[in-house]
């Protein structure tokens, strides 16, 4: 890994980098708080297919506490655990990971976070699927206001939505 000063992007909480085109972008710090190694996270019993997850960030840490510099990043882009109802064994679980039930000052605190590192107009993306809570409510829960959203997928149910540093 270089010395952060050297990347641009900032995958705050990157899991299997399942949104990224380029899952190795070299513009782009990754990070996450768990390392899985081609974990079995599902298999069918009708065909017996399995599903695997490996998650290998470049840095180990929690998006709430991340361990660089004020204004390290011109973009951050943030999709933590949306769900509170799954199973502990679901592969939805093992796959996205879990909300506490006190998910609020996670939230916040992890939005406070991944501005703190932006730089000055620094732009952050966020991701959020409703399974479980409203996007309206992590909003409140942020205490920032994004400039622009979309819905995305079938039910309409995942949120990207664009917030931006002020100055």
């Amino acid at each position: 890994m270089n010395d952060i000063s050297s990347y641009k992007i900032l995958d705050a909480s990157c899991g299997a980098r399942s949104i990224w085109f380029n899952k190795h972008n070299p513009n782009c710090l990754y990070i996450d708080s768990r390392i899985e190694n081609h974990t079995e996270i599902w298999e069918s019993g009708k065909t017996g297919e399995k599903r695997f997850i490996d998650v290998h960030p470049d840095i180990v840490a929690d998006f709430t506490d991340l361990p660089f510099p004020d204004n390290s990043f011109y973009l951050v882009v943030f999709d933590p655990p949306h769900l509170l109802r799954a199973g502990e064994t679901s592969w939805l679980k093992k796959k996205y990971g879990k909300l506490p039930d006190n998910w609020r000052p996670l939230i916040h605190d992890g939005f406070h976070e991944c501005m703190r590192v932006l730089k000055p107009n620094g732009t952050l993306i966020f991701k959020w699927n409703e399974t479980d809570i409203p996007v309206s409510e992590i909003i409140k829960a942020c205490g920032f206001e994004p400039l622009f959203g979309h819905k995305s997928g079938k039910a309409s149910k995942t949120h990207w939505l664009c917030f931006m540093r002020e100055e």
